[in-house]
């Protein structure tokens, strides 16, 4: 890795205008390196890109038609022109050190390609996290231990759960484009597939500290869950593909990847009760007893989903 190295951040953004300045400063806080960051604005009508292009000059504007987060991030790569790229959606926060303390992991260890960090949720609408808050994480950042996680060639981990988090990486441009880049007809799990077709190109490092934040709105809204269980198709997909063995020859456990699939589908039948949508729970929650007919979270949601179809009201 070259000193410094030279990162395109990308940036997608689809009205993001309230938390798009503060996700910009924390990128351009982060000191010592070449920066190229790339807003890429999918169709705002928020005054997203006006505000990019008036308040911060030297970040590149591309926009858009309204095509989806992983059309988008595609897009953003396409105007990379740096050795090494990095994500952050546009409501998300990097904390100072981000950048070099992947840079410093990746030097360690030169055969690996890409790096993540830990990361910390947070919710809140406000731009930027109050100061008490920020102590008291730094606080718990101490404790590395807590924030240990997998590390390496993690394609089995990656099997039974998404390890890593979009917002946290950083990689070898070459690296994104031999695995094809984001798969812009997945609605979600875009990012998972992702990280499974790089995790058999390359090691995966951790760094054990929370370098970035999570944002989740609490204003944010019950949504009615997609058509496709995206989550285990990304999952079922990789498996027809490579199997459960990584490159480095470890397994996944069987078990393990059933049990997470189990959990895609009783999610999504919880979300379809949620709404209303009883055949669609029915459906999901039997799909879920399928993958795993031991476990008592499916038995429990295809019960209230029948016993609302027959007596409407009486399951909650």
């Amino acid at each position: 890795m070259s000193h410094p190295p030279a990162i395109s951040v990308i940036v997608p953004c689809y009205n993001a205008a309230a938390f798009l300045p503060a996700t910009l400063r924390s990128v351009l806080a982060q000191s010592g390196f070449e920066l190229q960051i790339i807003v890429v604005d999918d169709g705002s009508t928020d005054g997203s890109p006006e505000l990019v292009a008036r308040d911060f000059p030297g970040v590149t504007l591309v926009r858009q038609p309204n095509a989806g987060v992983a059309a988008a991030r595609n897009t953003g790569l396409a105007h990379a022109r740096h050795e090494w790229v990095a994500f952050i959606d546009a409501d998300d926060l990097w904390l100072p050190g981000k950048l070099q303390a992947q840079c410093a992991l990746l030097a360690s260890q030169p055969e690996a390609g890409m790096a993540y960090t830990a990361w910390q949720v947070w919710t809140s609408s406000e731009p930027e996290p109050a100061a008490a808050w920020l102590s008291q994480l730094a606080h718990q950042a101490a404790d590395r231990a807590r924030w240990q996680g997998a590390s390496g060639w993690i394609y089995p981990e990656l099997l039974v759960d998404c390890v890593v988090w979009t917002s946290s990486v950083l990689v070898r441009r070459a690296l994104l484009t031999q695995a094809g880049g984001f798969d812009e007809a997945l609605r979600i799990g875009e990012d998972w597939d992702l990280w499974l077709r790089l995790s058999r190109l390359t090691p995966i490092l951790r760094v054990a500290a929370p370098f970035a934040l999570y944002r989740m709105r609490p204003d944010s809204i019950t949504k009615a869950p997609p058509d496709v269980n995206y989550k285990s198709l990304v999952v079922t997909r990789a498996i027809e593909r490579w199997g459960l063995t990584g490159p480095d020859g470890r397994h996944a456990r069987r078990n393990d990847v059933a049990r997470s699939q189990a959990r895609t589908w009783t999610d999504m039948a919880a979300a379809s009760l949620q709404t209303g949508a009883l055949a669609r729970a029915r459906g999901d929650a039997f799909m879920a007893v399928r993958s795993q007919p031991w476990s008592m979270a499916p038995w429990a949601v295809l019960g209230k989903a029948w016993v609302r179809s027959c007596w409407p009201g009486r399951a909650s």
